[in-house]
């Protein structure tokens, strides 16, 4: 070819790459979206976001922009919220508006929309109303849940008693404590720390949240539809949940045939007997589908994010000994040695609970928080965001939000207490988000921190061959910070 006619062709392309650019730009300004980063046709801002720390790059940008901004995925719009005022002012006082869940097309290969986590209308509002009244019931039933978190709050501290003498990284006897608790509500049964069946559901659920977090899950998250074709990580992805929805659908094929309809067990048999009941009802959202995409929900969420705030929880509590040591002194000097911690007990612990909430607060675990979208076209601080735009909530920086907390990069209990010492609520405490989808879990959650906890320090004292100074309590890198570094400490009975 000429060589005239090839370079004439490179600067037509040029020109027209720059008028797209320019006439795009252009029309997102007369949009009146919320400031965005400099952009770049077809990439977005893509450059500007780093698929291994995303929270903490959109920190950064809202330094910059201020507490709403809008970035492109790479075209998509998303509108990111930053900062307790504005996520309340949304999520809340908006909730109507910004009340929908985002739609993720990694959720819909994963779930289909089904179960209550990712679905929304009339689905999201019966399951939900469903699971919540679920929960509740069991928890008054024969056995209530309380009484089953502090059945295997002692099985825990029998297995830590196991290991005095060796220094062990405690996350795999954590999950396994936490997931027994929601097996138990929803499968009606607990597993030995030692059965095949129940360690291969561990494995892979661990499986399935750490690739998840990991570059690969944050990408497979922007371009669902180009990597879930590609080999490799993506793909151990979608092996590893399918073999976990395996495992739920054979547990709901032993409940349905061993149901008895009078006499609900757990979660999945009163799940079936809804389904019995409205059967007839073509427009039921009451049906096995979203029976195995809700106890997906339940069983993923309820066993990791515990698990991994009571893995934060050690390691804070190794690093500060002074606080450690007068949270040890309340808990003897309120419960004692000689019965189990009941979770009013924290009405009488001040500072316990100061205590608990700032390592909820500084562990952070989910900083991105869960993708909400908007309802219908809106006008939000003097933005247009137009109906079904992608919202993300930052709620590290609600947890982080100088404002609210006097030193938020600082452990520091006196966050959650008064000058006489009396523990005071915080509206910016938010780690189970607010609104109307907030998590389902809170209560189940919390609880289960408290009485775990507390049962531990009330039977051990906890040590470390690291000195306090250079025990790391920042996250794993390039896991998004949703993951607490690797330690090993011990668990010396009092």
């Amino acid at each position: 070819m000429d060589l005239g006619i090839t370079w004439s062709l490179i600067l037509m392309s040029i020109v027209s790459f720059l008028i797209y650019s320019f006439t795009w730009r252009r029309r997102l300004r007369e949009k009146n979206m919320p400031p965005a980063p400099p952009l770049l046709p077809l990439l977005g801002n893509m450059l500007q976001i780093s698929a291994k720390e995303f929270p903490q790059s959109l920190i950064k940008l809202s330094e910059k922009l201020g507490p709403v901004f809008t970035v492109y995925l790479p075209n998509n719009p998303a509108v990111v919220l930053a900062g307790y005022d504005c996520i309340k002012e949304a999520l809340l006082d908006n909730n109507e508006c910004f009340g929908a869940r985002g739609k993720s097309p990694l959720g819909y290969l994963l779930f289909k929309d089904y179960g209550v986590l990712s679905s929304n209308g009339t689905r999201w509002k019966q399951l939900r109303r469903f699971s919540l009244s679920c929960l509740r019931d069991l928890g008054m039933g024969k056995r209530s849940i309380e009484e089953r978190i502090q059945e295997e709050a002692k099985y825990l501290a029998e297995e830590l008693r196991q290991h005095a003498d060796t220094p062990i990284d405690p996350t795999y006897l954590l999950t396994l404590a936490v997931s027994n608790v929601i097996c138990s509500v929803v499968f009606g049964e607990r597993f030995d720390y030692k059965d095949e069946k129940f360690m291969t559901l561990i494995s892979l659920l661990k499986k399935v949240t750490s690739d998840l977090s990991s570059a690969w899950g944050i990408l497979l998250s922007l371009f669902p539809k180009t990597l879930s074709r590609v080999p490799g990580p993506p793909q151990r992805i979608f092996r590893n949940f399918d073999k976990l929805k395996a495992f739920v659908a054979e547990s709901v094929k032993i409940h349905q045939e061993t149901l008895n309809s009078d006499c609900p067990r757990d979660f999945i048999d009163s799940f079936l007997i809804k389904m019995e009941k409205e059967k007839n009802n073509p427009q039921t959202e009451f049906h096995l589908d979203n029976l195995l995409g809700t106890v997906l929900d339940l069983f993923i969420a309820g066993t990791e994010t515990t698990s991994v705030t009571l893995k934060y929880s050690f390691l804070m509590l190794l690093k500060y000994t002074e606080f450690t040591r007068k949270t040890m002194e309340e808990i003897d000097n309120i419960i004692g040695q000689d019965r189990c911690p009941f979770y009013e007990d924290r009405m009488k612990m001040p500072y316990t609970n100061a205590v608990f909430h700032e390592i909820q607060r500084v562990a952070d675990i989910v900083p991105f928080g869960v993708p909400h979208g908007t309802t219908h076209d809106t006008i939000f601080r003097g933005y247009n965001i137009p109906k079904d735009t992608l919202i993300f909530p930052l709620m590290t920086s609600v947890l982080k939000d100088p404002k609210y907390f006097r030193d938020p990069k600082q452990f520091d209990p006196a966050h959650f207490l008064d000058d006489n010492g009396r523990f005071k609520k915080n509206d910016a405490f938010l780690p189970f988000s607010i609104g109307k989808r907030s998590c389902l879990g809170e209560g189940l959650a919390r609880m289960e921190i408290f009485i775990f906890l507390t049962t531990i320090l009330q039977a051990f004292n906890l040590k470390s061959d690291t000195a306090n100074q250079d025990i790391d309590i920042t996250p794993e890198p390039n896991k998004n910070g949703t993951l607490p570094r690797a330690y090993k400490m011990y668990f010396v009975p009092k």
